[in-house]
């Protein structure tokens, strides 16, 4: 199994962008590594998605050269220890608002002493039969995403940035814009003061801040604001939105 290097490409400063996968297919896993993409984000939170599916993406995600995340349904011990048993990249985790959310998150992906993860290293993340300093390497390795995803969440997220162990905070412009009460508009200004507002809080402590965009014209936007985590779209609408625009362009 390759080396996850996503981690220290991010503490590096460099920026990686993806894309989200819903959809239960190896192929398209692995055909977004050979595009170039540096992760798939798996999720599970918003599609059929699960730890038996995630697991035999992952394999075929690292074989085109991407690494695997998966987005689990939520902040929970098993949800969490699955997602990474399976030999992912990283976790995601979705709807944290607090510093106890932050900490919850922190205590199931990692590995004592930084946490309380669950210890099995005959698993695909242990290469089934284990190996040296398996807990070691996995703290080391172990991307941790936080989602603020609303109003709450923006106005604890100093003390969010604060939790020892996460290393990008993600956030979601559709579900802040949800939270505002304006559902969907991702580029009205409220959700743009807000997004930009936990940028600066989250450059001020050094921490990695990762975001959603529609397209590639929006990730740069958020690309030149500080974001270094940008997952563009989500791979089947890429894919619907080529073949729409291969019908249209042909006269019939």
């Amino acid at each position: 199994m390759p080396t996850h290097t996503l981690r220290k490409r991010l503490q590096d400063g460099e920026t990686s962008v993806g894309t989200i996968q819903v959809v239960d297919s190896p192929q398209v896993s692995e055909a977004i590594g050979v595009a170039g993409m540096d992760f798939v984000i798996f999720d599970q939170e918003h599609g059929p998605l699960t730890a038996e599916t995630s697991l035999a993406m992952a394999a075929a995600a690292q074989v085109g050269g991407a690494e695997p995340i998966v987005r689990v349904r939520t902040n929970a011990e098993h949800e969490i220890q699955r997602a990474l048993d399976i030999g992912s990249a990283g976790v995601m985790i979705p709807q944290v608002e607090t510093q106890a959310d932050a900490k919850a998150a922190v205590n199931a992906a990692r590995f004592a002493p930084l946490g309380e993860r669950g210890l099995s290293q005959y698993v695909r993340a242990g290469e089934y039969a284990g190996m040296n300093e398996y807990t070691k390497r996995q703290n080391e390795e172990t991307t941790l995403i936080v989602q603020i995803e609303g109003e709450r969440g923006v106005e604890n997220v100093q003390e969010i940035v604060a939790v020892e162990g996460i290393d990008v905070i993600f956030l979601g412009p559709y579900d802040i814009s949800s939270s505002l009460g304006i559902p969907g508009q991702v580029h009205d200004s409220e959700v743009r003061e807000l997004m930009a507002e936990v940028c600066d809080v989250a450059a001020n402590s050094e921490t990695i801040v990762g975001t959603f965009a529609d397209d590639t014209e929006m990730a740069q936007q958020w690309i030149e604001a500080g974001a270094q985590f940008v997952a563009i779209g989500v791979a089947a609408a890429h894919l619907t939105w080529q073949l729409e625009s291969v019908v249209d362009a042909i006269d019939r």
